[in-house]
């Protein structure tokens, strides 16, 4: 299927990737904590008659240079702008911190039909990097919602990773610390997914070594269970933090961190997951473009 891309300066960095004839049908892109314009992903889905936006949500002009107090508001007005480009069916597809966005995105937006979270949280937890005044510490919620922080699950600082040398971490065991040392916390973080009209689709492998997203997704499940309403979880136990849709490159190693799980897998844990994203997205399977 063609497809023509347009890059965006305003009122965000990004690229809107659309099939030449349209369609109304479109989702707004999330990358997680590198930040970057997921400019292939978006080709892909354009490529399945998709209008996909993809937006630089932190580190671009007068952003938050890290995930620190975003507001919920730049994800709403994306789905404004797909709306006012012809779109009727809205999706998120985030991962990590960008599936975390897009979760709370649905709380808040009904506008949203369906979420795809790809290593998912099921909480809100606290910024990564500083925020406009350069400061770190102390921990501050990753996200706002009409002015007003969200409740968070900070970090617990005694943690050290297992290798003290040099080389990439899996800091998976942080926060799982986190969780332990502010249980009292967990309870007003967790994202109300029961309150969310969209349809959700959770991908997750149990090899991550980031956080335990596969748990995480699990939780998100169960939550939506107990409130009458459903969630599709596909899920690989030897995939790690970075499934790959069909089509995609392989995601690059990383000087910094371990992301667990193995090439193969997480591309079977993709080509898993893409019918079923396809399908909550058109109703269809994949084309063959």
């Amino acid at each position: 299927m063609d497809v023509v891309e347009h890059d965006l300066n305003h009122p965000w960095e990004g690229v809107l990737a659309a099939p030449t004839h349209g369609s109304d049908v479109g989702v707004l892109v999330l990358a997680g904590s590198s930040g970057r314009i997921e400019r292939e992903r978006a080709r892909l889905l354009a490529q399945q008659g998709i209008v996909a936006l993809s937006i630089r949500w932190f580190g671009g002009p007068g952003q938050s240079p890290e995930i620190c107090e975003i507001p919920l508001e730049t994800f709403t007005a994306a789905v404004d702008f797909l709306t006012a480009n012809g779109v009727r069916r809205i999706g998120i597809l985030g991962v990590s911190k960008g599936a975390e966005a897009a979760l709370l995105t649905a709380v808040h937006d009904p506008r949203v039909d369906v979420v795809i979270a790809l290593s998912p949280t099921s909480r809100v937890w606290c910024n990564v990097g500083p925020g406009p005044d350069g400061q770190q510490r102390p921990y501050r919620s990753s996200w706002t919602w009409q002015g007003r922080p969200l409740p968070f699950v900070p970090m617990d600082d005694s943690w050290a990773p297992v290798n003290h040398g040099s080389g990439p971490v899996a800091i998976r065991g942080w926060y799982e610390l986190s969780e332990r040392s502010f249980a009292h916390l967990l309870p007003p973080a967790e994202i109300p997914v029961d309150k969310a009209r969209a349809d959700l689709v959770l991908v997750a492998g149990g090899d991550d070594a980031m956080w335990p997203s596969l748990r995480f997704a699990e939780q998100l499940a169960e939550r939506r269970r107990s409130a009458g309403t459903t969630a599709h979880l596909i899920a690989r136990h030897d995939a790690g933090h970075r499934p790959r849709l069909p089509g995609e490159s392989l995601a690059p190693a990383s000087p910094h961190f371990l992301y667990g799980g193995t090439p193969e897998a997480d591309v079977l844990l993709g080509e898993a997951a893409w019918p079923h994203i396809l399908d909550k997205l058109v109703g269809t399977t994949p084309s063959s473009c």
